[in-house]
């Protein structure tokens, strides 16, 4: 059982869940009902909960710095939902500073992927000054610009129309499959987006 134990928190508890490589996860519930809590655990930013979280069979409250460090550059990814992009930066250059640490799609992939998600024309604007849905979509493909067993994407869609979240998520989808990668999306409301539903229980 996973718990949640924040002060002015609500709980999240499971009796148990089990997240499987290669399968889709879709996370629904109300804001401030423990979604990013739950991510935040997922990807160790987070120890405040009690109960015990594996991964690969390993206790992740036993990991070490330098432990977390390599996980997080070769097995899970992470579209945050406040993007943590960097302003004064292009979208181009946030995009690059990732790609660069790994080395991992060339800047062909990086620009086709822009196009796939109509953001190509404002890859050299300052990240700063784009709309909040371009910044989401800026940050999805910064995201895929490392190797992931799991890519953790928190309502990352919200400020899209329906057909630019679908063609974020077929993205999405098409790097995760390729990679026989897992996902697990959180989102505010019921979406119609192909995957195993889970609901937080309080």
């Amino acid at each position: 059982m996973l718990e949640q134990d924040t002060s002015g928190s609500e709980v999240w508890e499971a009796e148990s869940l089990l997240l499987q490589q290669g399968k889709a996860y879709v996370v629904e519930a109300a804001s401030g009902r423990g979604k990013t809590s739950l991510l935040s655990v997922i990807y160790g930013t987070r120890k405040d909960y009690r109960g015990s979280v594996y991964m690969d069979d390993h206790d992740l409250s036993g990991f070490t710095l330098k432990e977390w460090s390599l996980i997080r550059k070769e097995k899970l990814s992470f579209i945050f939902q406040g993007l943590e992009l960097f302003d004064d930066l292009t979208g181009l250059e946030n995009i690059r500073l990732k790609n660069k640490l790994t080395d991992f799609h060339t800047e062909e992939r990086i620009i086709e992927m822009a196009q796939l998600l109509r953001v190509d024309p404002f890859l050299k604007r300052k990240a700063g000054i784009l709309s909040f849905g371009q910044q989401q979509r800026m940050a999805i493909i910064r995201a895929l610009c490392q190797p992931f067993e799991f890519l953790l994407a928190d309502e990352c869609f919200s400020h899209m129309d329906t057909e630019n979240s679908r063609r974020a998520f077929d993205l999405i989808n098409e790097e995760c499959k390729s990679r026989g990668a897992g996902l697990i999306l959180t989102s505010l409301n019921e979406t119609k987006l192909p995957g195993t539903k889970l609901k937080l229980k309080l």
